[in-house]
């Protein structure tokens, strides 16, 4: 081989070597924000289940302290859903109609860690939360009375699936009522957050209930 020749190989050589080092580099990655990787989990209250934190979040940001709508909201709402369990606690005995047995089994699951975690909540506040049945709590927003739950727990059959229909509806009105004002006056990121949901789901659930009670004769 010719010098020339020697010198063009070792130049192609020494080039294809560079690029095979430039090719192996990665890239410098900035760090993405929320929502545009890997989806950041944030931890929900006690009781419920953590959840994906939306684009632009700021994760990890300091929580406002809780005002006393805050804690009226929780000490109003655990003898609210209280009630709600009573009721539906009444179904099995009761009826054999499997929408109302859906209903109650989707109220007991959505409402009993909802008390767990507002009892923790005021717990931590250094709060008990209201004893046993303390209805006067959540008096005006859609209790049923002694009375009431003393006819439905006298009802069988149909007559049961429409008065606990008419009495779970109201009741569930006068939750997302509470919520609603949660909401508004709230500052507390976990109760906003129960509020949040006890509004959404209970609007959803009025809805269907209403509907049920349509097809009972």
């Amino acid at each position: 081989m010719s010098a020339g020749s020697w010198m063009r190989t070792a130049f192609v050589t020494v080039m294809a070597i560079f690029a095979l080092a430039a090719c192996s580099e990665e890239p410098v990655r900035e760090p993405s924000p929320v929502g545009t990787d890997a989806p950041v989990l944030v931890p929900g209250s006690p009781g419920a289940p953590a959840r994906t934190a939306t684009p632009g979040e700021r994760v990890g940001q300091s929580a406002k302290p809780a005002v006393a709508s805050d804690v009226r909201f929780a000490e109003a709402m655990i003898p609210h859903h209280r009630q709600a369990l009573e009721m539906t606690s009444l179904v099995k005995d009761r009826t054999t109609t499997p929408v109302i047995h859906a209903f109650a089994g989707s109220i007991a699951a959505a409402q009993t860690p909802e008390i767990k975690a507002m009892t923790g909540w005021l717990a931590e506040l250094g709060r008990s939360a209201p004893a046993g049945h303390a209805h006067d709590q959540a008096a005006g927003y859609g209790m049923a009375s002694q009375e009431e739950l003393n006819a439905l727990r006298a009802a069988k059959g149909s007559a049961f699936d429409r008065m606990f229909l008419q009495l779970m509806t109201r009741h569930h009105e006068g939750a997302v009522k509470m919520a609603g004002e949660e909401l508004a006056g709230g500052r507390d990121q976990r109760m906003r957050l129960l509020a949040k949901d006890v509004y959404s789901g209970q609007s959803i659930e009025i809805a269907r209930m209403r509907k049920a009670l349509e097809s009972i004769r």
